[in-house]
């Protein structure tokens, strides 16, 4: 079993393209994705990961605190934690500030920026990837700035082909290609993601740390296939191989917390998914995710989203 595959599809990815940039050299703007770009395609999410699909042309990204980040086309650049950034032409340029640039969309169009000196041309696909859960050891794990390229892998030729494609029914103005790229890349955030984790040192990172490690790794595994199961953590340290004084320690040293704090997180952040997409009842999803009663999964999913399961769903 897969369980980085499994853990990776439980966030539950939604998203849309909101803009199509075109500039020319030399040019510099600051950027970060607001609750007004999302709107117009979902709910606010709780999360927004940002990111640009290079389609020609090259840019540097630059973050506060970190080094440039040079991308050409056939590169998506990734902001998993949506950190406010710039896009330029070269560093060290006077930024302007990407708001004052966009012209607003035609009926059923992209927005757009028109920008820059008139040297050489840079176009950009800029749209966002968003989940609801309250708490996200993946995307938290990872790096504030990421870069794929799209031709890279084996399943490189579809894909570039594909949001290649989708970026010339955008220029055109065909709306249906906003959700064609929105696809292509969730798929490409989730390939970045697994690259990322597997180029890791064992170690170094805690959440590659737990998939790596045999003991915690396997009751990650555990825990994600039958959530509903009752676990205890003496089961799961028989599971692992280990003691339960042994496993727990572990795991928590590993994950940040303990085993059964994990579980609870897993079930109520899989309650909120069915909540928000199905119409089963209060009860139903209780016992769907593995409570046995709908008054302590209420109690629960109240500490944890700060609101009763129903005002939740209405919420949303």
């Amino acid at each position: 079993m897969d369980v980085v595959k499994d853990i990776l599809a439980a966030l539950r990815l939604t998203g849309g393209v909101f803009l199509d940039a075109e500039f020319t050299a030399p040019w510099c703007v600051t950027a970060r994705i607001g609750p007004d770009d999302c709107g117009p395609h979902l709910p606010r999410p709780h999360n927004i990961i940002a990111y640009h699909y290079i389609a020609a042309g090259s840019l540097v990204v630059e973050l506060e605190g970190a080094a440039p980040l040079s991308a050409g086309a056939g590169d998506i650049v990734v902001l998993p934690r949506n950190d406010a950034h710039r896009l330029a032409s070269a560093p060290g340029l006077k930024p302007v500030h990407a708001e004052r640039l966009v012209q607003s969309a035609a009926a059923g169009g992209l927005a757009r920026i028109v920008h820059g000196g008139g040297g050489a041309e840079t176009r950009i696909i800029c749209g966002f990837l968003g989940n609801d859960a309250a708490s996200d050891p993946v995307v938290a794990s990872l790096p504030r700035l990421m870069k794929l390229g799209v031709t890279e892998g084996l399943a490189g030729d579809w894909v570039e082909k594909s949001i290649r494609f989708a970026a010339g029914e955008l220029a055109g103005g065909t709306v249906p290609s906003s959700t064609v790229i929105a696809r292509v890349a969730e798929l490409l955030f989730l390939e970045a993601v697994r690259r990322y984790l597997g180029s890791l040192p064992a170690g170094q990172d805690f959440w590659s740390a737990g998939l790596r490690d045999a003991a915690v790794g396997r009751a990650i595994e555990l825990l994600n296939r039958d959530m509903r199961r009752p676990w205890t953590a003496a089961e799961l340290a028989r599971e692992a191989g280990l003691s339960r004084s042994a496993f727990a320690e572990r795991f928590t040293r590993v994950m940040g917390l303990p085993p059964m704090q994990y579980l609870t997180a897993l079930r109520l952040e899989a309650g909120a998914r069915r909540l928000r997409e199905s119409r089963a009842t209060v009860a139903g999803v209780a016992y769907d995710v593995g409570y046995e009663s709908e008054a302590a999964f209420s109690r629960a999913f109240k500490r944890h989203f700060g609101a009763a399961p129903a005002a939740w769903r209405k919420g949303q």
